[in-house]
């Protein structure tokens, strides 16, 4: 797959609710496209030393949001870099500015079923620690989908496909958007 190599000069931001495939797709679209790949979580986790939930308990969501915008903020010097990002990352709508200086926003999308297959057996997710069923999965999701949809420049549904079905989808939607900019 080397002709797709230098494809796209810039950041691609993955956003989507947990569970959403945003962690497998980086992976695999790095390998497609030979660009670095980050895991917005772990970037913050590494800086603060410690796990996101302890971040959550000893400071609270605010100060962990405003870690998230100071990562996106970072990256805008840096390009060709696929970003799996936290799944509440456009709660703040100053981050969805932040990812569009650098690059273009992909929405992976899942069904609240789908989601709650892929999180139930995780306990790394402090949004929903108690709250492991399809019915808080699905009101949570729809509180964020309007922020999800206007921050996207494209988005894909990941029901059903596999991680390469996925990513060609990405790739053509991208190559489509850059055409028509």
């Amino acid at each position: 797959m080397d002709s797709s190599n230098k494809l796209f000069d810039y950041n691609i931001f993955l956003i989507g609710f947990m569970g959403t495939g945003k962690s497998t797709i980086a992976g695999e679209l790095k390998k497609k496209l030979g660009m670095e790949r980050m895991e917005m979580d772990d970037m913050i986790v590494q800086k603060q030393g410690m796990p996101i939930t302890d971040i959550f308990a000893k400071y609270g969501e605010a100060y962990f949001r405003d870690l998230e915008s100071n990562t996106l903020i970072e990256l805008q010097n840096q390009r060709r870099t696929i970003v799996s990002c936290g799944g509440g990352v456009v709660i703040r709508s100053e981050n969805t500015e932040h990812m569009k200086k650098s690059g273009h926003v992909v929405l992976l999308t899942a069904k609240p079923e789908t989601i709650y297959e892929r999180v139930k057996d995780s306990d790394s997710r402090p949004i929903l620690n108690n709250n492991m069923n399809v019915e808080y999965i699905s009101g949570l999701l729809e509180k964020r989908r309007a922020f999800y949809e206007a921050a996207a420049d494209i988005s894909i549904a990941t029901d059903g496909k596999s991680a390469d079905q996925i990513c060609e989808e990405i790739i053509s939607k991208l190559l489509a958007l850059d055409n028509a900019e």
